[in-house]
């Protein structure tokens, strides 16, 4: 039984009226349980690939496998084996948590009794309970964020994309959002997640891959890259790698 969780072959990929081939013959494996940062300048391509990785966006070339099934056609099978939290909120303002949770809950496929366990359970875990039906329109940012992830994980995906998950949200709520991740790794959910974050990736991530312009750049364990680069945390690595320019 195949032990990767992410294969993506030899793709090449463009905007429409873009001529400039943004990714071409890029390849990359994840494995399963595997917490693995995406890392890059502005511009580099990470909400890019992760869009692709998930289906948002189509590859011209190559093809992109998660846990053996290809990422294509709005394959709905798919569709139910990844949560994805992007940076924009991605939810109803004007609803609750638990209309939100309902509506994402059935649109994953779960039936009545499956989505009221998960919201009850994620609201809980997430510290949410007491504000459950209330319009999340009224919420802090740290709070929305928290109802971000609980949608993108509602139906217990065996991969989890995360799209800097914590951007803009107090010490507290990061603190929370990343020990809860890191139990969902625990129990086996495998984790892509970028963010410009870097101290808080380098305590989440194991693996890491820093691309630039498209491509791959570097790709083994934090701990490997560390040592090769002669860097004694990921903010170096990451300068080092990728230059000190302004990439905005």
């Amino acid at each position: 039984m195949s032990n990767v969780a992410i294969n993506i072959q030899n793709i090449a990929f463009n905007y429409p009226g873009n001529n400039n081939t943004f990714f071409r013959n890029f390849n990359l494996q994840i494995q399963k349980g595997e917490r693995f940062g995406l890392f890059g300048p502005n511009g580099a391509g990470k909400t890019t690939l992760m869009n692709l990785m998930t289906g948002l966006l189509s590859v011209k070339a190559g093809r992109i496998q998660l846990l053996g099934q290809e990422i294509k056609g709005n394959n709905k099978q798919v569709n139910k084996l990844f949560g994805f939290v992007p940076q924009d909120f991605s939810f109803y303002q004007e609803l609750s948590p638990v209309e939100n949770l309902e509506f994402f809950g059935a649109w994953c496929g779960l039936n009545r009794q499956q989505i009221k366990l998960r919201t009850t359970l994620l609201l809980d875990v997430l510290g949410l309970a007491d504000v459950s039906d209330k319009p999340v329109q009224q919420f802090s940012g740290g709070m929305k964020r928290r109802v971000n992830l609980a949608i993108g994980v509602i139906h217990n995906p065996a991969i989890l994309f995360l799209d800097e998950p914590t951007v803009g949200v107090d010490v507290q709520t990061r603190h929370a959002i990343i020990n809860y991740l890191l139990e969902l790794n625990k129990n086996g959910t495998t984790l892509i997640y970028t963010s410009h974050q870097l101290s808080e990736a380098e305590g989440l991530c194991q693996q890491v891959a820093m691309i630039d312009e498209g491509k791959l750049i570097a790709h083994n364990s934090l701990s490997n890259l560390l040592t090769e680069h002669k860097q004694d945390g990921l903010e170096g690595l990451f300068l080092n790698l990728t230059g000190k320019n302004y990439r905005d």
